[in-house]
């Protein structure tokens, strides 16, 4: 059972810059393509930015990349000049195998970490 964990949230200034990371176990990371989503409080989860298997990449938040190190199954999210309205928890999520291209919708991803929360704030 293909498992994520996300890490590197944190408290951060506005213009300031995380990467988050979404390990993944379990499975190889290869299989999956992976994607960012993002849900602020009282809000619906949106998506920030996905990956495909072969590392194509839709961003939909200005500032960010993504990046797959499949080497160490761990896909990256780099954010950059933040805001407060960037405050919200960050989840990655994976698609089945099945499904090589990005996914660009809750709906179409499988399986979920717990999110990491990231707090933008002077």
């Amino acid at each position: 059972q293909v498992q994520l964990v996300e890490s590197g949230g944190g408290l951060v200034q506005p213009g300031g810059s995380l990467r988050l990371s979404c390990k993944v176990s379990g499975a190889r990371l290869a299989d999956y393509a992976i994607g960012w989503f993002r849900q602020a409080p009282g809000k619906e989860r949106e998506r920030v930015s996905c990956i495909s298997v072969s590392g194509g990449s839709v961003h939909f938040e200005d500032s960010v990349s993504i990046s797959r190190d499949n080497a160490k199954n761990t896909v990256y999210l780099q954010m950059n000049s933040l805001k407060p309205e960037d405050t919200a928890v960050y989840f990655c999520a994976a698609r089945n195998p099945s499904s090589r291209m990005v996914g660009t919708t809750t709906r179409q991803y499988d399986h979920w970490g717990q999110g990491t929360q990231v707090t933008v704030s002077s």
